[in-house]
């Protein structure tokens, strides 16, 4: 029974990809496809590669970054060609991800919600959560990282298991399936969770989420 149900859920998610695409990208976010999980025994992605290090959370073409688009009729076109492709959503354009362990991020989303400070739309994924916040241009480039496969968070002392996506990188977005069966979530959804002004500061929220980072992995 318990497998009949996930299947179920797996469906109905597949089915609400395009949903989930168009939604965002009336939103103003801009989306591309995203790898799906793997059909084919022992395999984990569905790409090409073999040994992919991010299964079915990257996107499917190399030149994604050129490729996202929020045009309805573009989007309709790839998910009725490939339907079970997940949706990724290209930051440091409309939006940043600050993206923690799961536990620091309940920490932090508690701290925030005590204070009166507006966390913004928070997503979940994997046992990470992803705070969503205004986009920032740093004078100075160390101020920021891009960070995707090629970051190690547990090697930055100063931010233990924190990881900021800004420019030429990316997150999965709900409703995405991982090889695991599990799903890619809203906690707080783009609407319900937006702050009155717009997305929130990212060094306000980076200030409480680096403290929670900090307790939690100490």
């Amino acid at each position: 029974m318990a497998d009949v149900i996930q299947r179920r859920k797996r469906r109905h998610a597949l089915g609400d990809m395009l949903g989930a695409a168009l939604k965002y990208a009336s939103l103003g976010w801009p989306v591309c496809r995203g790898a799906a999980p793997s059909a084919m025994g022992g395999r984990a992605c569905g790409c090409d590669r073999i040994g992919c290090p991010d299964p079915a959370a990257h996107p499917m073409s190399a030149a994604w970054g050129m490729e996202a688009t929020v045009n309805p009729d573009t989007i309709r076109r790839w998910w009725t060609t490939t339907p079970t492709a997940n949706v990724v959503l290209p930051t440091g354009r409309v939006f940043d991800v600050l993206d923690v362990p799961a536990g620091a991020g309940v920490m932090a989303l508690t701290r925030m919600d005590r204070a009166g400070v507006p966390a913004g739309p928070v997503g979940a994924v994997d046992g990470r959560h992803l705070f969503f916040v205004a986009t920032r241009s740093p004078v100075d480039e160390d101020e920021w990282w891009s960070c995707h496969l090629d970051c190690v968070p547990e090697t930055s002392s100063d931010t233990p298991g924190l990881r900021w996506h800004c420019r030429d990188s990316y997150v999965l977005a709900p409703p995405s399936q991982l090889p695991s069966g599990a799903a890619a979530t809203w906690i707080r959804g783009p609407r319900e969770g937006a702050a009155p002004t717009g997305l929130p500061d990212p060094i306000t929220v980076l200030d409480i989420i680096s403290d929670a980072c900090e307790e939690f992995t100490s």
